[in-house]
């Protein structure tokens, strides 16, 4: 990893403008191994350094990953003339992140937001077969026939079935449904319902991989990865 200067740092780490970063090491609230540093151009190593702001240890990640719970009437894309993005939700820090794959206008549910191309790409790749787990509420119950045919994957157009999926239905409420993939083609799930005689009426994605939608998160509320939740999906993907 090359140095950086340490107003950067600051930035990067903390949300602050370069301005405001330069401020608060200029009063002496930044230490680096152990001296006060009062010079915003101090270039640091942030892998190898110990950096402390306001007592506090500095983390500096290459990356970003931000999990996002995507409300229904929000598009997945980062910008757009005409509708709400899913970037308009998030503060400024994070507007350079990019959403790993796609949830339609009217789904709801996580979201993954980052600037890790690799990664992104390796969740998205079918060779790796990372599963989607979905919420759905249909409009016809769904009982063994049903779960027989996802398990056997569905004709739903395209030039190859679906691979096989799994269809499991609410204990209380059969229209009640979660499903789990491992693809992600275009508008799979609804169109999988569609292939046994059903509709969506409502969809959530609940998972991808080993990351869960953090369930204090409200919609249109996001935070950041936690170290184990990265790690779980670097694990899902061979990282």
């Amino acid at each position: 990893m090359k140095t950086m200067r340490l107003d950067r740092l600051i930035s990067t780490c903390t949300g602050l403008s370069r301005s405001d970063a330069k401020t608060m090491i200029k009063k002496g609230l930044v230490s680096v191994n152990g001296n006060g540093i009062k010079r915003p151009e101090q270039k640091v190593n942030p892998l190898q350094d110990s950096v402390i702001f306001e007592g506090a240890p500095i983390e500096y990640r290459e990356h970003t990953y931000v999990m996002l719970h995507k409300p229904a009437g929000v598009i997945t894309a980062t910008k757009d003339a005409e509708h709400k993005t899913v970037m308009d939700l998030v503060e400024k820090r994070y507007k350079k992140l990019s959403p790993v794959g796609r949830l339609d206008k009217d789904t709801e549910g996580l979201l993954l937001l980052t600037d890790d191309g690799n990664l992104a790409h390796r969740l998205l790749s079918p060779a790796k077969g990372v599963k989607k787990c979905y919420e759905a509420l249909l409009d016809v119950e769904a009982g063994e026939r049903e779960k027989k045919m996802f398990e056997e994957g569905l004709d739903i157009g395209d030039e190859k079935k679906t691979l096989p999926a799994q269809l499991k239905t609410d204990d209380k409420d059969a229209t009640k449904v979660y499903i789990t993939i491992q693809e992600g083609r275009y508008h799979q799930v609804k169109r999988m319902v569609e292939a046994i005689g059903g509709k969506v009426l409502y969809l959530k994605r609940l998972s991808m991989g080993s990351l869960y939608l953090d369930d204090s998160l409200g919609k249109g509320n996001f935070r950041e990865l936690t170290k184990e939740e990265i790690q779980g999906l670097m694990n899902d993907v061979g990282l």
